[in-house]
């Protein structure tokens, strides 16, 4: 799917629609030292080793994409989640 670099879209700070830069979002690293994941490692320790069943086989082959969407006018960033699709480009 090809998706414009910039849109105009409702910017909840302003209160208007205002022009919006778009940007794939990806995910960051996670954080070792975060509770949840300090709390999901203390589960995979042990004879257990996995606090659920591995999946067997993949249901779905494709990812939801998510846009971040900042505003030209205070830099305010919020998201827009597009469906499922294989790929995805920005013109």
């Amino acid at each position: 799917m090809r998706f414009p670099k910039k849109i105009r879209a409702y910017c909840p700070r302003c209160d208007a629609y205002t022009e919006h830069s778009v940007s794939i979002y990806h995910q960051g690293k996670r954080r070792e030292l975060a509770e949840g994941q300090r709390r999901y490692n203390r589960k995979l320790k042990g004879y257990g080793s996995s606090p659920k069943p591995k999946q067997k086989r993949f249901a779905k082959i494709n990812k939801k994409v998510t846009l971040l969407l900042t505003c030209s006018k205070c830099s305010y960033k919020h998201f827009k989640t597009l469906g499922r699709m294989k790929r995805i480009e920005l013109v």
